[in-house]
């Protein structure tokens, strides 16, 4: 389960709107550059701080939502300030809503269908895959799981009927591909129920 701070799943519920649907994430490989970063990217412009921390191995990522311009602002500060040690970022302005719960913690499914994972070698990256994935095809997320005690890679695992959750993964694996980011990704066309419970 991602451990994020417990304010993350009220500042999702409570301040959704459609004006601030934007999400930002930079990745740094420097956790002093990064809170140095971080800083100058709430200072830029109006965002809200969603987490800040450190993630395995030794990385440290800054995560931020509001509207798009000021989303976009603040990513760019991050990534100028933090410049040397930079690894990866994104801005989506308008995120899907499964993801959200995703990155919270593992979503509880009730029937065994295909399972697709896909992993990842920056947290960004796995998020900006994730929500294309659920953009491109009828699947469930089930958890964004962010390079905590897995060596600094990602991975978020989805389900739904094989041909979907084919379409998702490809459309996924082409938003991270191109940078090189792409660790792997699976299909499970039947996946045992232990398999498939122990995710969710």
């Amino acid at each position: 389960m991602s451990e994020l701070p417990d304010t993350f799943n009220k500042n999702m519920t409570n301040n959704q709107t459609a004006h601030t649907n934007a999400l930002g994430m930079v990745e740094f490989n420097s956790i002093a550059v990064g809170i140095q970063a971080a800083d100058a990217m709430l200072k830029i412009s109006q965002v809200e701080l969603i987490i800040a921390k450190t993630i395995c191995p030794g990385k440290y990522i800054a995560l931020i939502r509001g509207d798009t311009a000021a989303v976009r602002a603040s990513v760019e500060e991050g990534r100028h300030v933090g410049s040397i040690a930079c690894v990866d970022d994104f801005v989506i302005p308008n995120l899907h809503h499964q993801v959200f719960p995703a990155l919270i913690s593992s979503t509880p499914q009730h029937d065994v269908n295909a399972l697709g994972i896909l992993e990842t070698f920056s947290a960004a990256s796995c998020v900006l895959a994730a929500d294309r994935a659920v953009k491109t095809a009828q699947v469930s997320l089930i958890e964004i799981r962010l390079g905590i005690g897995i060596g600094g890679k990602a991975f978020f695992t989805m389900t739904g009927d094989v041909a979907a959750v084919r379409s998702a993964l490809e459309a996924a694996a082409m938003a991270v591909s191109e940078a090189g980011l792409l660790v792997r990704k699976v299909l499970i066309p039947q996946p045992r129920e232990e398999i498939f419970n122990s995710l969710s």
